[in-house]
């Protein structure tokens, strides 16, 4: 069977090239079952991980339709964190015209300002449910023209709380609007918001990806939560990652864990909700530059954060879920790069381990930490592409 290309699925030439300038030139089995279904007009609920192309499969569809020379708002995508509607929105500024405007609304940010953009004729806005709402109620913004609406990542948004808000943005979009949800687990949930807002919907499941984490060495490190500190700080002087991602359950865990790294002589930095938008774009520009090496963050990182040669992620915790740990490992092994996965964890976290075991369908390999030499590095194949040292 002939894979599909964009090309053969239809895509503007103008929008194909733009692919192309980023090096994308085939397209993803998400990208592949939805496209022509968007482009013919359904409502669609699409089961996918992040990091399989969905952006790209409701956008190319989404950016052929929208007709700069009208005013009014064309496209909403609401998305959970900011961190992922500025994703999002970058995607978006990729690939549009020139004379087409996009607009990213989320908390953390001034509403006037957002306000006076928005009267700025915003075609497609990429929001955080909340902040869409404020914005909603200054009546700054108007949903009654809207085509299009994407439900971004729909089990995290309900799984944190914020059904409410979906369920009131929903009712202010007409009802012959195109809604397109993509989640990555169809949860009870989800079902019943897709049946309550999606007409007569097509439904397409990209399996768990095993091609994201064929790039991806998994190792398992069993101690105890007071010894995890040190086994890290060794690991971590062992691999001397380009860039990592550490992953810790609490903002509180993350604070202190950042502190003891930075006291350990590591250029870290710490990542969580209790940061401002302006911290948290802050501290993310200089991990892109690589200006720090060690991003210690919640799951708030984990969804959306797209960083070009991330070598190592650890999970420092155990994630609650599996699906949360996909996402996690997911942050390294990006755009066919090599990656390493380190999870510590204790005996308490055994269950958690099967889940997840079960979900990648095979078992993860174990070490120990008294095992560690000098000669375990090269066995990781995963040296950084520039040494950098770190003040001892």
């Amino acid at each position: 069977m002939t894979k599909a290309t964009f090309t053969t699925m239809g895509v503007q030439t103008a929008l194909v090239e733009k692919l192309k300038h980023q090096g994308i030139t085939a397209a993803t089995p998400v990208q592949e079952k939805s496209i022509p279904l968007i482009k013919e007009g359904h409502d669609l609920i699409a089961e996918a991980q992040t990091g399989t192309g969905k952006t790209f499969a409701f956008l190319l569809p989404i950016l052929e339709k929208v007709d700069p020379s009208l005013s009014h708002v064309q496209a909403l995508i609401v998305a959970p964190t900011r961190e992922l509607a500025l994703q999002v929105t970058k995607e978006v500024e990729k690939l549009k015209s020139d004379d087409t405007h996009a607009l990213a609304v989320y908390g953390g940010q001034d509403v006037a300002k957002q306000a006076k953009k928005l009267n700025g004729q915003a075609h497609i806005v990429v929001a955080t449910p909340g902040r869409l709402l404020d914005h909603i109620a200054r009546e700054t913004v108007s949903l009654n023209q809207v085509d299009f609406v994407v439900l971004d990542e729909a089990d995290q948004m309900l799984e944190a709380g914020f059904l409410p808000d979906v369920t009131n943005i929903m009712q202010q979009t007409p009802d012959d609007r195109q809604t397109l949800l993509f989640s990555a687990t169809i949860t009870k949930q989800v079902q019943s918001l897709a049946k309550q807002f999606l007409t007569q919907p097509k439904r397409i499941k990209v399996e768990s990806e095993q091609v994201t984490l064929t790039n991806i060495k998994q190792l398992l490190y069993e101690t105890t939560d007071r010894a995890k500190q040190d086994a890290l700080i060794t690991i971590m002087s062992e691999h001397r990652p380009f860039l990592a991602v550490i992953f810790c359950r609490t903002k509180r865990r993350v604070s202190k864990l950042n502190g003891a790294l930075k006291q350990a002589g590591f250029d870290s930095d710490e990542l969580h909700g209790d940061l401002s938008q302006a911290k948290r774009e802050k501290v993310m520009q200089r991990f892109r530059d690589a200006k720090i090496q060690y991003l210690v963050a919640t799951d708030v990182a984990a969804r959306g954060l797209d960083v070009e040669g991330v070598t190592h992620v650890f999970n420092y915790d155990i994630p609650q879920d599996a699906e949360s740990y996909i996402h996690r490992i997911g942050r390294t092994g990006r755009a066919g790069g090599k990656g390493l996965a380190i999870t510590f964890a204790a005996p308490k976290d055994r269950p958690a381990l099967k889940q997840i075991e079960k979900m990648i369908e095979r078992p993860i390999e174990r070490r120990k930490i008294e095992n560690l030499s000098p000669k375990k590095e090269k066995e990781t194949d995963h040296k950084p592409k520039r040494n950098r040292k770190h003040r001892r």
